[in-house]
């Protein structure tokens, strides 16, 4: 084989490797959805931050009218989803203030979330009537 031909073929792998590299990066999402919710007990703070490309519904437990384990606070970055189910022992209304969005829960029933983060701040999400804040949503910019 000459110098010329080996070349020529290494140039080639490099281009089908350069080539294959790219179609598969375009393919892939490289925008790491994270959520990070911090708990509060009588022992401190907990804090669990989880990244993946599907984000779970952080769970929001309320117990004789108050949630479980304390306020949750849901960190998410602007453009993400935000997802997060409130399983309840009293009927309410569950608000998410800022984004103004309001659904009822029954006693011993659930009710899911399920929107973009537009708005970029600090939002208090509550159990409306009884005026108890279930979790605190920040949208970072």
């Amino acid at each position: 084989m000459t110098r010329g031909r080996r070349l020529a073929l290494i140039a080639l792998v490099v281009l089908i490797a350069v080539a294959g590299f790219v179609i598969a990066k375009s393919g892939s999402d490289n925008k790491d959805k994270s959520a990070t919710v911090t708990e509060t007990t009588k022992a401190g703070k907990k804090e669990v931050t989880s990244t993946t490309t599907e984000v779970a519904p952080v769970p929001i437990e309320v117990k004789n009218g108050k949630p479980a384990g304390g306020v949750k606070k849901i960190t998410v970055n602007k453009g993400d989803p935000v997802r997060f189910t409130v399983h309840s022992d009293v009927a309410d209304e569950v608000h998410v203030h800022g984004y103004d969005f309001h659904k009822d829960v029954t006693k011993g029933g659930s009710v899911s979330f399920d929107f973009p983060a537009k708005i970029d701040g600090i939002f208090v999400i509550e159990l409306e009537n009884r005026r108890e804040q279930l979790a605190s949503l920040e949208v970072q910019p």
